[in-house]
């Protein structure tokens, strides 16, 4: 019995120093692991932001020229003429005519705490809704009519809101 328990105990022995260097490779994976998540994880969100930043750009960038290219397709048609589209605005912001450069703009905030205006030019001034300014709101589809009363008067540009 001696000899027999002698030989269970050498059998553990080497069956600890096994284990044990099953658990040294484990955590030295979960270190490396770590690690690994700890540079990559703020990158990502980094990306993912910066495609955000983009999307919304370009979302704006299109509703905008869209409407620019609506207003000159009402100003080469002559007054009383009207054009009705569709647009779409991924991001809240204020529409805004600029009457030093003849341009609709509109400020698109970034993720990064800055803006970036986007702006397209019109050949006539512009009202929207009345107003020299108009807000539109996030994610938001928009029907947009474009009016040119007379001669005389700025291009009307109305923004109603879709469900």
């Amino acid at each position: 019995m001696y000899i027999y328990n002698r030989s269970i105990t050498i059998t553990m022995d080497t069956m600890d120093v096994k284990g044990q260097a099953s658990v040294e490779y484990l955590l030295l994976a979960l270190v490396f692991l770590i690690i690994i998540g700890s540079v990559t994880v703020p990158l990502i969100t980094q990306g993912i932001n910066d495609s955000l930043d983009v999307s919304h750009s370009s979302d704006a960038s299109a509703a905008i020229n869209s409407i620019a290219n609506a207003v000159g397709v009402v100003s080469a048609n002559g007054p009383q003429s009207v054009r009705t589209i569709n647009v779409y605005f991924s991001s809240g912001g204020t529409l805004d005519y600029n009457t030093v450069n003849g341009t609709i703009e509109m400020p698109v905030a970034l993720n990064t705490n800055a803006t970036k205006v986007i702006d397209a030019s019109v050949p006539n001034p512009v009202n929207f809704n009345s107003n020299s300014t108009f807000t539109v709101n996030n994610k938001t589809n928009y029907v947009v009519t474009v009016t040119w009363p007379s001669g005389n008067s700025p291009i009307n540009v109305n923004l109603a809101a879709t469900s």
